[in-house]
C-alpha cells in the first residue's frame, strides 16, 4: 500500500479547508506549503493589475519564496497536491514548491478549488518544475461538498 501526502496552498482558506477535509476522510498525512511572505486580501485583488498575485502570475518564471523547507517527500509514493486556481492555472508558489523537493518516481494527483473555472493548463505546467520520472495526474475540482466517505474512496482509488 503506497504511503499518501496531501500537500496543499491556500491563500484565502477555501483550499485549506477541501485540504483539511480530505486529509481526515482519508487518514493521510498533510502539509501546508506556505509562503514566505503571507498574502494579504490586497494581494489578491485580481482587479489590480499591480497586487502581488497579479504581478506573479503575469510573469509565469517568478518564483516566491516558501516559507519552510522541511517536508519529508521521501517518506512517501503518492503526493495529493490542492491549489487554488489563479488566472486559470496554479499559483507559481506551487511550482516553487515542486522545485524545491525531489519527486524523482513519485505520483502526484492534483485537486483544486476554483470559483468558476477548471484545471486549465496546470498539470503541464507543473510537470515542467518536476523530476521527468514522476508522474502528474489531473485529479479533481473539489469545489463543492464532498461527503468523507467520497473523499475516502476517492483517495483509496488512487
Amino acid at each position: 500500500m503506497s504511503k499518501k501526502l496531501i500537500a496543499y496552498f491556500s491563500a484565502s482558506g477555501t483550499t485549506a479547508r477541501v485540504a483539511m477535509e480530505l486529509a481526515q476522510a482519508a487518514g493521510v498525512d498533510l502539509y501546508e506549503i506556505k509562503p514566505a511572505e503571507p498574502y494579504t486580501s490586497d494581494d489578491l485583488n485580481w482587479m489590480n493589475k499591480k497586487s502581488r498575485s497579479s504581478v506573479e502570475m503575469n510573469d509565469r518564471s517568478f518564483r516566491p519564496a516558501i516559507a519552510d523547507q522541511d517536508a519529508n517527500i521521501a517518506a512517501y509514493d503518492t503526493i495529493l497536491l490542492g491549489f487554488p486556481i489563479w488566472w486559470g492555472v496554479a499559483p507559481t508558489v506551487v511550482n516553487t514548491f515542486l522545485e524545491t523537493y525531489d519527486f524523482s518516481g513519485k505520483k502526484i494527483v492534483l485537486f483544486a478549488t476554483s470559483g468558476g473555472s477548471g484545471f486549465g493548463p496546470s498539470a503541464r505546467e507543473l510537470k515542467k518544475s518536476v523530476a521527468a520520472d514522476a508522474t502528474m495526474v489531473e485529479g479533481r475540482m473539489l469545489n463543492r461538498p464532498v461527503s468523507p466517505l467520497e473523499l475516502k474512496r476517492w483517495v483509496g482509488s488512487l
